[in-house]
């Protein structure tokens, strides 16, 4: 399988903005259904819900960030 590519040049990298999202809320319990939301927002990213909960869900292992499995 090929590595997903934004089709937006414009389009600020996914990866660093979960890292930003992590940092701004690393006290507090964030939810997947708000995190999805906020990166669709601040990114314009089309990847599935399943790819960024996945990207999201590592990231805040890393970071130490509970979040809460929200999604239906």
């Amino acid at each position: 399988m090929l590595p997903h590519i934004e089709k937006l040049p414009h389009v600020e990298n996914v990866a660093a903005s979960v890292d930003k999202l992590l940092a701004e809320k690393r006290t507090a319990l964030l939810s997947m259904r708000d995190a999805i939301a906020i990166l669709r927002e601040r990114t314009g990213t089309e990847r599935s819900d399943a790819d960024l909960a996945g990207l999201i869900t590592k990231k805040a292992a890393l970071f130490g960030v509970a979040v809460l499995s929200d999604r239906d």
